[in-house]
C-alpha cells in the first residue's frame, strides 16, 4: 500500500499556513490539508480515497479513508481504517490494523467521531 498524497503540503513553520493545525510534535500536521489519498493495494490497483478524518484510540492515532469511484463518489460507504504514524522525517505512513480486537476499537472510536459531527451539525441547524 502506498500512502501518496495527491494534495499540496503546508509550512511547517507557520501552522495557520495549512490550516490543518499543528500536531502533537509542535509542526504543522499537512495530512488535514489533504484532500484525497492515492492508496495501492496489495493486487497494485490504485484506488482514490477522500481523507474523512485521522483520530486517536488508546495511544495510536488512525485515520479513515472514504474510497471514491471514477467520478469522485461512493455509492456504497464503505470507509477504510488504517493506523497512521509518522516516519523519523515526518512523513505519513498508513498500516494495515492487524487484528480484529484493535479493528473493533478503531470502527467504536470512528463511530464516536461521526456521531460527535453529526451532533455538531445538529447544533448548528
Amino acid at each position: 500500500m502506498s500512502d501518496e498524497f495527491t494534495a499540496g503540503g503546508c509550512n511547517p513553520s507557520d501552522c495557520a499556513s495549512c490550516g490543518g493545525g499543528c500536531n502533537s510534535a509542535g509542526g504543522c500536521d499537512p495530512v488535514e490539508n489533504h484532500k484525497t489519498i492515492t492508496l495501492t493495494m496489495e493486487d497494485d490497483t490504485e484506488v482514490e480515497c477522500a481523507i474523512l478524518t485521522v483520530f486517536p484510540v488508546d495511544a495510536k492515532e488512525y485515520i479513515a479513508l472514504l474510497p471514491l469511484d471514477e467520478n469522485g463518489q461512493n455509492e456504497s460507504g464503505e470507509v477504510y481504517l488504517y493506523t497512521f504514524a509518522r516516519t523519523e522525517s515526518g512523513e505519513p505512513m498508513l498500516s494495515n490494523i492487524e487484528s480484529d480486537e484493535e479493528y473493533a476499537k478503531a470502527a467504536v472510536a470512528f463511530d464516536t467521531v461521526l456521531q460527535n459531527a453529526k451532533d455538531s451539525m445538529e447544533k448548528i441547524d
